[in-house]
């Protein structure tokens, strides 16, 4: 099987990174996945291996506690993890995209200070408060309210399907708020909010089809207390701020499901050579191999467009419509592909034990969060004056 890799198209400190997060996840991660999965729990144990090597910190400058690297790096790092554990690989992107990213991108000096040094390092997860039960792609829909009183913000309302928001070591979660009227529109800003806060309560885990071993809880402000200095950016700019933050985020997502739908292009090409049925290894009939042909040919062509948008994000140039066509191209490679993986591996494949019934449960969700298929469609079409 020719591993991407070993074509010498990326420049050697890409690669070196990649081949050194590949061994982290097959020797780390891969072991521990099946029983954190069977389990729902938390991988403290694989989180401290990747905040010891720096991952957290991988596209933040060094005076932040950074490696000093770029989002390209990032995202090679959470494709290699999320061949072999997409729970793993979530966490790391919400850790770095949605949790560190908005302070880095919109914070004040203080702010940064603050909290960068500790998010970056892995020692701490923020969370990333927009989503609420009566606006899922609809964000413009949030009810959640932050008043002034005095030197303070008074927040209450709901989210839900938030990520790394209740875990041991989460200390802060950014949250959209309704701070006031423009004009008859919602002025929306964001609010840093400290997990110690009293009044902020992460409820109780979901019970999840899939990515197990990801912590996500929906959470509840009632009359949350905190400084009016805990204002993320420019009030009333906390949509338009976080609509940046989704943009690079899809990047970051087509490379974890590019990931997966690579991870069950391997176990098939491994298990297609491996099982034997009517005297011959099953990879020998062409009905096999043609599909996992047609697998490969997913993942390469989603790996394209994700390696093309983050090009043309770290470049400073527009990359919206690119990194929506990543998002849903890559997001649908990994759902097919684990849906034929599931086929040739038959009766095993059902079985939660093999990677690829994780991958089959896990992926859905990749067509859904961070923007569902059909809002990647809508952004799409209207990049093109549609």
């Amino acid at each position: 099987m020719t591993d991407y890799l070993s074509t010498g198209s990326l420049p050697e400190e890409y690669r070196q990174l990649a081949l050194t997060v590949r061994d982290f996840a097959q020797q780390v991660v891969a072991p521990v996945s099946a029983k954190h999965d069977a389990e729902h729990s938390f991988p403290y144990e694989v989180v401290a291996g990747m905040a010891d090597m720096g991952l957290f910190g991988l596209p933040f400058p060094e005076e932040f506690g950074g490696m000093g690297g770029d989002y390209f790096a990032l995202c090679l790092a959470l494709e290699e993890l999320g061949k072999v554990d997409q729970s793993v690989a979530i966490t790391l992107e919400a850790g770095v995209s949605l949790g560190a990213m908005p302070i880095y991108r919109f914070g004040n000096d203080d702010q940064r200070a603050e909290w960068l040094p500790q998010l970056t390092s892995g020692q701490a997860l923020a969370g990333f408060g927009l989503t609420e039960p009566d606006a899922g792609s609809d964000a413009g829909g949030t009810r959640t309210t932050a008043v002034e009183d005095g030197d303070s913000w008074i927040i209450n309302g709901s989210k839900q399907f938030i990520t790394n928001s209740g875990t041991d070591i989460t200390r802060l979660v950014t949250v959209t708020a309704v701070t006031g009227n423009n004009g008859g529109k919602k002025e929306i800003s964001t609010i840093l909010v400290p997990t110690t806060t009293p009044g902020f309560v992460a409820e109780p885990a979901y019970n999840k089809v899939g990515w197990n071993a990801s912590d996500t809880h929906p959470l509840s402000f009632t009359d949350v207390r905190v400084p009016r200095e805990n204002l993320l950016g420019e009030r009333g700019r906390g949509y338009a701020n976080f609509l940046r933050i989704l943009d690079e985020g899809r990047i970051a997502i087509a490379a974890l499901a590019v990931g997966a739908a690579q991870g069950c292009v391997d176990e098939s090409v491994r298990y297609a050579g491996e099982r034997q049925a009517f005297g011959q290894a099953i990879g020998r009939n062409q009905a096999i191999a043609f599909k996992i042909a047609r697998m490969e040919a997913r993942a390469h062509t989603a790996r394209t467009a994700y390696y093309d948008a983050a090009a043309l994000m770290l470049a400073g140039k527009p990359f919206k419509k690119q990194a929506s066509i990543a998002k849903m191209v890559a997001s649908e490679a990994a759902m097919d592909n684990a849906r034929d993986a599931t086929q040739i591996f038959g009766g095993n494949g059902f079985m939660n034990e093999y990677l690829v019934s994780r991958h089959y449960r896990d992926s859905k969700i990749l067509e859904i969060g961070e923007g569902t298929t059909e809002v990647q469609l809508m952004l799409i079409a209207r990049e093109l004056g549609l």
